[in-house]
């Protein structure tokens, strides 16, 4: 076998088979195959694209391309959701607490971001002394003893992923709706979970801009997702704001605790009952999504999410006192207002202007080695469909001394991601579809 005649079998639109998959994908991994050779195979699928069976295939070669998570000592049904990316997304942090506390064990691998705001690992380590690495020994016994666990992903899950991304990133060949689909699953199948819910962004703050290609991506990841043996499902959700009121890495958590203390924001709030309600289905504790939003609704106004989400930072390592008191990881020096420059309802909100502003200030990664600032980021005074005055205060910019000199830049993006009009706007529908 031979990796020329694999590239010129895919850029003449012919099927490749499992074993040729299986080795381009191992060859590359084990740096068999060099970058050049591997950018061709690539740059062919990108035009020729890849039928469904190609596509299980590499996202099986792919996913078995290093460890893959053993949960089968945990009790219960294991179910992992997961989202596409957003600005304000940290659905994470409270839609797992509000599943642990219906007695579905979570047991989730998260990764580090990389642009806009930080991963939910990130957005964790904002809390003081919270450790995302633990043995797999002790990963196991907390979800058993507790119902949740949260670390980063390791380098040995789904390797050939994060080599095969980093090339694609750095040869145009990122926006390939089987290679999106293949990567995100190789990961979700390599972490073992029995149910997988997909969270699939869709709008101007998303990697999908448009329903259309939303749920084309969704309907390959559920296929994938099927065709392994896993239960899956995809919601696909808006992201034409940020998700919630706060953007950053510890703002982000202190609006968590808001929502699992039934204080939060309402879109935010019920995008985390919807999901988590389809979380349940998937384990089959539900018989109905409607059953499935009261159990999570119940989770939350009894107070045992909450009670959950603290019991999960302690055991983890995290200070207390910043659950209890969540204000406390908003600490930055500079605390400003932003006021808006004209008159009007807010007909919508570039989420990913706000997402780069946030950026500006420390809160993500321009680079790999870029470093965070958990403090920094913004919070939203106002919401799409809010009629506001000229000189109104529309959100709050958090930052601290090495970012002063970013900070006019910063506001100034988040102030023009606000587009006004003169009439009443009518509000988006939240969820677009449902893929099962």
């Amino acid at each position: 076998m031979r990796m020329y005649d694999i590239i010129a079998k895919k850029r003449d639109g012919q099927e490749l088979s499992k074993e040729e998959i299986a080795y381009v994908v191992n060859g590359f991994t084990k740096e068999e195959i060099p970058d050049y050779q591997m950018s061709a195979f690539l740059m062919s699928v990108y035009f020729r694209g890849m039928t469904k069976e190609e596509t299980l295939n590499f996202t099986m070669s792919m996913a078995n391309s290093g460890d893959c998570l053993d949960l089968s000592k945990i009790q219960g049904v294991k179910c992992d959701k997961h989202s596409t990316g957003g600005v304000g997304d940290k659905v994470s942090l409270i839609l797992g607490p509000m599943v642990a506390a219906c007695n579905i064990p979570v047991a989730k691998m998260s990764g580090r971001g990389l642009g806009h705001t930080g991963g939910t690992i990130d957005k964790l380590e904002s809390i003081p002394g919270f450790q995302t690495t633990m043995s797999q020994e002790r990963f196991i016994d907390q979800v058993n003893h507790i119902g949740i666990a949260l670390v980063g992903q390791t380098a040995h899950l789904a390797p050939a992923d994060k080599k095969i991304y980093a090339l694609r990133d750095v040869t145009a060949t990122v926006e390939s709706m089987p290679l999106i689909a293949s990567s995100i699953m190789s990961k979700k199948l390599a972490a073992g979970a029995d149910t997988i819910v997909l969270d699939v962004k869709c709008g101007n703050g998303a990697f999908m801009k448009n329903k259309e290609d939303a749920c084309a991506l969704a309907k390959e990841m559920v296929q994938i997702g099927n065709q392994a043996g896993r239960k899956t499902i995809a919601v696909i959700s808006d992201m034409n704001e940020p998700l919630g009121y706060g953007v950053g890495n510890g703002i982000e958590v202190m609006e968590a605790c808001h929502v699992l203390q039934g204080k939060g924001e309402k879109r935010l709030t019920k995008l985390c009952v919807i999901l988590g309600a389809y979380m349940l289905l998937g384990t089959g504790l539900v018989k109905s999504v409607d059953e499935g939003m009261e159990k999570m609704t119940e989770s939350i106004e009894s107070g045992k999410a909450f009670e959950k989400f603290k019991q999960f930072i302690v055991a983890q390592g995290g200070e207390f006192s910043y659950v209890e008191n969540s204000s406390k990881l908003v600490s930055s020096t500079y605390c400003d207002e932003i006021f808006a420059d004209e008159t009007g309802y807010i007909k919508e909100i570039m989420a990913y202007d706000v997402g780069i502003g946030a950026m500006i200030l420390g809160a993500g990664r321009e680079t790999k080695e870029s470093s965070l600032d958990y403090s920094a980021g913004f919070w939203l005074k106002k919401k799409t469909g809010d009629y506001v005055k000229k000189g109104e205060c529309i959100g709050i910019c958090y930052y601290n001394e090495p970012y002063k000199n970013n900070a006019p830049s910063a506001k100034e993006k988040f102030k023009n991601a606000f587009i006004y009009q003169e009439t009443p706007v009518q509000p988006v529908k939240l969820i677009k579809d449902v893929i099962e």
